[in-house]
């Protein structure tokens, strides 16, 4: 079915928002409803956008609608749309009130979990006018959104390609082997490798995180298969799988040691030189923004008082 092209301009809010919530509650009335509109008036929006693209966005049933599959592309968008209204309108709002900048800040879970809530509550103190949204990404992804406009500063572990973007030393961190309570490594009184827990199952983060990633080349590097059970997206998930006995995990020894006294496991460190790991502050090379230099020399000076501190 060949579509027409649609101006842009012929479509209002309403309108989209009608066809997001049709779509979601797979009925016209109520979606009407919502939007304060008859019924009527309703379905003839529909059928003007439906003409205008020359497609149906829905297939009508006795039951209700159901998405066609132009329709779900279509949705899709505007649900995106509607996102990016909503962050207009608060950042306008922001701006209101006096906030003078919205920064973006994408950072990998490890920066997340361990060292940004503090210094992002330290920050809004410091420079209340300055908005922060921050994204919990991959490290891969950190570069991605770097690279891509989505964000402004990166926090990352060092790994991935950095080509084309600035980096200054932000924190380090040290890897450790989390276990069920009374597994057989955690009674190993010698320091511990990675090599020695390689017959294990592991339970492992997500395809595209540096951890991951690192264990990966290690289990390489020892010529010995990674045995990975399950994979999932959070330092949290990670440990209750362990707790139920589901294989052994690496993580991260700041994220992991509260979660290891609340579940009742066990860790060890490791003596491998990759375990202990570098994280990073990232921008795009020759961002000169004065708001994004001076939030970068926040984190990294913030860092620099906290290594000194723990050196002493």
């Amino acid at each position: 079915m060949k579509i027409r092209n649609l101006s842009l301009s012929r479509l209002d809010m309403v309108t989209v928002r009608l066809v997001v919530r049709a779509a979601q509650l797979g009925n016209l009335t109520k979606a009407a409803e919502e939007a304060h509109l008859a019924t009527s008036a309703a379905s003839r929006r529909l059928r003007d956008l439906e003409s205008a693209l020359g497609s149906p966005l829905y297939e009508r049933h006795s039951r209700g609608i159901v998405t066609t599959a132009v329709g779900r592309t279509f949705v899709k968008h505007c649900i995106s749309l509607l996102q990016t209204m909503t962050q207009l309108d608060g950042e306008l709002n922001d701006l209101k009130q006096g906030a003078v900048r919205h920064l973006r800040l994408c950072a990998s879970t490890a920066a997340v979990d361990q060292f940004l809530p503090q210094l992002l509550a330290d920050q809004a103190r410091a420079y209340p006018k300055v908005i922060i949204e921050l994204e919990e990404q991959v490290s891969g992804g950190v570069v991605n959104a770097l690279r891509e406009g989505r964000a402004d500063i990166g926090v990352l572990v060092e790994g991935p390609d950095t080509r084309g973007l600035e980096t200054r030393l932000f924190r380090q961190d040290e890897l450790v082997l989390v276990l069920p309570a009374g597994h057989q490594l955690a009674a190993v009184r010698s320091p511990l490798r990675f090599d020695d827990a390689l017959d294990e199952q592991w339970i492992g983060l997500t395809t595209g995180a540096s951890l991951l990633q690192q264990q990966q080349q290690a289990a390489v590097a020892s010529q010995r298969p990674l045995k990975l059970r399950m994979q999932v997206r959070s330092f949290d998930a990670v440990c209750h799988l362990v707790a139920a006995g589901l294989g052994v995990a690496l993580l991260p020894k700041g994220a992991a040691l509260p979660l290891v006294r609340a579940l009742k496991l066990t860790w060890r460190p490791l003596t491998d030189k990759w375990a202990r790991r570098r994280l990073l502050v990232a921008v795009l090379a020759g961002t000169t923004d004065p708001a994004i230099k001076t939030f970068v020399d926040f984190l990294t000076e913030a860092s620099q008082t906290t290594n000194n501190k723990q050196s002493k």
